[in-house]
């Protein structure tokens, strides 16, 4: 039985609260005429009016009294926070979690090129290696005061003429030239042919693989665009459906291409699958798990079952032997996605943004029956009228775009700042994940352990960031992620190097999963789901950017991880300069954002707190301009996939107060 989390991780954009553990009422409904009312309920009125919260003297009452159901998290507790149908969607999962692994780290595998390779000199094939190497590749000075064999020159003679002269030692003074014929590979640490070898992508032509990274990630944007608007007009189902059967279809096209075009066109669709392969699945799984679960749920869908498909990729790709045939084993699996309307349900929170509450009520009977559960047919009806009130309440709202981010001077600050840290941790985390192969060691156990980091990295996150706060939090793992970053390349190439780098791939695994949190709580509610669709885009603009800095390893074997670094330090000081979020009631209105955290002192530390009691516990150093005396506490724990994505929720976002209950 999993541990029971401290809190709740609710989907962000829609109006969510704890649900009640005990039966609530304001104006007092019971199934007795004669029924008293003894307990608490908060009544979410128009957006003009404050949120109310009734306190009556506890009295024993008569008969049994009936929740009055405001949203869908009122709701989840009658059909079933967590039961069979829950734990059934948890496991269903798995298959997405080892997608958006194949997904986002096969490119590594497939463009391998082993550390040594020299210039092809057909007519000396028939000798052996050492004498091929003697008489056709210049010998090149290395640090240590040794010598190796030039990767990318060979000398320009006459083979022929050599052979027949009997010449067996080089004359230095012969002129050079680069390679005519093609190049030949030690494929000692790299034990199969890759797509980078099998087109020769070295030398004049080894920045072809980055540029086709990078032309992933711009896939990335398309598809996230793309199907973000799918999710919006059709569905999550045909999105989650859709994104995963091109990833598919492109990935096994993948093995068939014939130059380098080819190749990137097959990488730019299989970047559409990227962003929504897991997301989508990672979302719908979220919103019918009660509030008390989801923690569990979202922080171990990445920890265990991302970090597993992580770890056993470079495994396959070892043991297939094959490029061609890894493409096709890790993209064939997509397929499976074709199967999910049969077993998931649709979002019946997009469905009642449709309009279509007869379908999410029908689904969610099929979770009380699943789950053993008995709803009373009046709960179902006080959730259909809810939900028609708070469209009405959205067709008459104001509407907002991402601009208005930018309109007021602490707000645009705040958004500025959010967005390079954003851009910092993506590039950092991207850049890590690539450099494994510059590290001195194996790059199949480097990656690996590598991957591993992303299970203690979560485990630590859920342990420490309700405790630790964001701001300091953020920082602190980011900067550790840019000194150890540094201290590997003053330290000997190998094991060291390797150790230092690894250990800021956990620290930025931290950073990652705190970056657009920390942005889904400080944005306003009513530009929440378009501020951060904005920065999660301007993340990939940045991972563009990082398979480039990893090239800059052909310069300098460090210069990569002095770059990450760098930047991590920058990026990890810059989060000093927002506010802290923990224990404070969040911006709805841009007037909120405008004012959220003014009086906070950068030295302001969550733990270090005093504790308050109950009543006293509100520490924000600013008044709603709502006027609502409702408390709210900030979302916990990793919601990297649930956010990620945001782009897909603009619909069921637009215009709701997304509060929490404390």
């Amino acid at each position: 039985m999993p541990p029971k989390p401290q809190e709740s991780i609710p989907v962000i954009g829609d109006r969510l609260r704890e649900a009640p553990t005990e039966s609530t009422t304001d104006h007092c409904e019971t199934t007795e005429p004669q029924g008293e009312c003894g307990y608490v309920n908060r009544v979410f009125e128009s957006d003009e009016k404050s949120s109310v919260l009734d306190l009556h003297p506890p009295q024993k009452p008569k008969g049994n009294p009936v929740t009055k159901i405001i949203d869908f998290d009122d709701l989840l507790p009658h059909v079933g926070e967590f039961g069979l149908f829950q734990k059934i969607l948890f496991l269903c999962m798995i298959p997405f979690a080892f997608f958006v692994a194949f997904v986002y780290f096969s490119q590594i595998f497939i463009t391998l090129v082993p550390e040594e390779h020299w210039c092809i000199a057909p007519e000396l094939s028939h000798l052996d290696l050492d004498t091929r190497l003697r008489l056709s590749v210049p010998k090149v000075n290395v640090d240590d005061g040794g010598f190796t064999y030039s990767k990318c020159l060979m000398y320009d003679v006459n083979y022929t003429e050599i052979l027949e002269s009997g010449i067996t030692e080089p004359d230095p003074t012969w002129p050079v030239t680069s390679c005519r014929h093609g190049w030949e590979y030690n494929f000692t640490d790299i034990p199969y042919e890759t797509v980078a070898t099998q087109f020769d992508w070295v030398c004049e032509n080894s920045a072809l693989p980055t540029i086709a990274q990078s032309i992933f990630f711009l896939g990335a944007i398309a598809g996230g665009l793309i199907f973000g608007w799918i999710a919006d007009r059709f569905g999550r189902i045909p999105a989650l459906v859709g994104c995963n059967l091109i990833g598919f279809a492109a990935g096994v096209g993948t093995a068939y291409v014939n130059n380098f075009w080819e190749f990137s066109l097959c990488r730019f669709l299989v970047g559409f699958a990227f962003d929504n392969c897991f997301t989508m699945m990672y979302i719908l799984v979220l919103e019918y798990v009660g509030p008390k679960w989801r923690t569990f749920v979202a922080n171990m869908s990445i920890a265990i079952f991302f970090t597993i498909a992580s770890c056993s990729l470079p495994w396959i790709a070892y043991y297939l032997g094959d490029w061609k045939m890894f493409t096709i084993v890790t993209s064939a699996p997509l397929c499976l996605a074709i199967l999910t309307p049969f077993i998931v349900p649709e979002s019946a929170r997009w469905l009642v943004s449709q309009g279509k509450i007869e379908k999410a009520i029908k689904i969610l009977k099929k979770f009380e029956k699943i789950n053993g559960k008995d709803v009373s047919p009046q709960i179902y009806k006080d959730f259909s009228e809810s939900c028609a009130k708070i469209q009405e309440e959205e067709a008459q709202s104001q509407s907002y775009s991402v601009l208005d981010l930018f309109r007021t001077p602490r707000l645009r600050k705040i958004t500025i700042v959010l967005v390079l840290i954003w851009m910092a941790i993506s590039l950092v985390f991207d850049g890590h994940v690539r450099n494994v192969g510059s590290l001195g060691l194996d790059i199949f156990f480097t990656f690996t352990v590598a991957a591993a980091t992303e299970f203690p990295a979560d485990t630590l996150l859920t342990l420490t960031l309700d405790r630790w706060g964001r701001r300091w939090l953020a920082c602190g793992t980011m900067v550790f992620s840019g000194v150890f970053s540094l201290l590997a390349t003053v330290v000997p190439v190998g094991v060291y190097s390797a150790t230092l780098a690894i250990l800021g791939r956990f620290a930025v695994n931290i950073s990652y999963n705190i970056g657009l949190q920390y942005a889904a709580e400080l944005l306003p509610t009513v530009v929440r789901a378009q501020g951060i669709a904005f920065i999660h885009i301007m993340g990939y603009v940045a991972s563009i950017v990082a398979p480039f800095v990893v090239y800059l390893s052909n310069i300098a074997i460090s210069l990569p991880l002095v770059v990450l670094g760098i930047i991590g330090i920058i990026g990890g000081l810059l989060s000093l300069f927002l506010p802290e979020t923990l224990n404070h009631e969040l911006p709805q209105t841009l007037a909120d954002g405008e004012d959220f955290g003014r009086g906070q002192r950068i030295w302001d530390f969550p733990c270090c707190n005093k504790k308050l009691d109950d009543a006293d516990k509100q520490i924000d150093h600013f008044k709603r301009a709502s006027s609502s005396s409702v408390r709210t506490r900030s979302v916990r724990g990793s919601a990297r996939g649930e956010i990620r994505s945001s782009i897909i929720q603009r619909s069921s976002v637009r215009s709701r107060n997304a509060t929490t209950s404390p």
